[in-house]
This record gives structure tokens, C-alpha cells and sequence, in this order.
């Protein structure tokens, strides 16, 4: 799975290049963030697709608001790295990236909507 390292790396690249402020907010909300995708219960995995661990990266990353600045932006980057990683993009227009995850800060979407977004708008190569 990702690590927060590389989180860190990615965000403050991010910042560098489009602006905002460097630093950590919350380093507990950021482990949280990225360990949510492997969760278990009874040796049962909670998020057991690549989508559905997206997704519930996504919806952490941004709700937990880890950083000082960038959280949307970091939250959507990290979540198509996974995706990437699992030879899978999004092809949703920018206008409709921007809405996703407007859509999932200010709480108007569930892991469950958010899932089907990602099913939605998503492609294997």
C-alpha cells in the first residue's frame, strides 16, 4: 500500500508547483488516511477492490484534512497513483474531477457513492 512518505513527497511537490502551504497538520489523520484501504474485520478485508481501497483513500485523505493545505487536491492525486498502480485510470472531464471531489469535502457523498463514481468514470488498460 502507499506510504506516508510518498504522500508527503507527492503533496509537497504539489505545493511547489500550484501554490498553498507546506506542512503536516495532522500526522495521526494522515496514517488514518492511508491505512484506512486495509482495514479488516474477522480476517475479512472491508475495502477488498482496488476501487473500493480508492476510494475509501480519497474520501480519508480529504475528510481528514492531514496537511496545512491542498487536501482535495492531494486526496485525488493519491487516489489515481493507486489506480495507476492497479492499471486502471479515470477518463471524467476536468469540470467533472472537480465536482467529484468538491462533492466529497463537503460531505454530499458516502464511500458508497464515491465507489460508484469511480466505477463510473474509470478504465482499465
Amino acid at each position: 500500500m502507499i506510504k506516508s512518505v510518498l504522500v508527503i513527497a507527492i503533496h509537497e511537490l504539489a505545493i511547489k508547483k500550484y501554490g498553498g502551504l507546506l506542512g503536516i497538520r495532522d500526522s495521526n489523520g494522515l496514517a488514518s488516511a492511508i491505512t484506512r484501504p486495509l482495514m479488516t474485520f474477522d480476517q475479512h478485508e472491508l475495502y477488498p477492490t482496488p476501487v473500493l481501497k480508492a476510494a475509501a483513500l480519497i474520501e480519508s485523505l480529504i475528510k481528514n484534512h492531514p496537511f496545512l493545505d491542498g487536501n482535495k487536491r492531494i486526496g485525488y492525486v493519491m487516489m489515481r497513483f493507486f489506480l495507476l498502480q492497479h492499471k486502471m485510470d479515470i477518463k471524467a472531464t476536468q469540470s467533472e474531477k472537480y465536482d467529484f471531489v468538491m462533492s466529497i469535502a463537503n460531505g454530499q457523498v458516502e464511500i458508497d457513492q464515491i465507489n460508484a463514481w469511480i466505477e463510473r468514470e474509470s478504465f482499465h488498460f
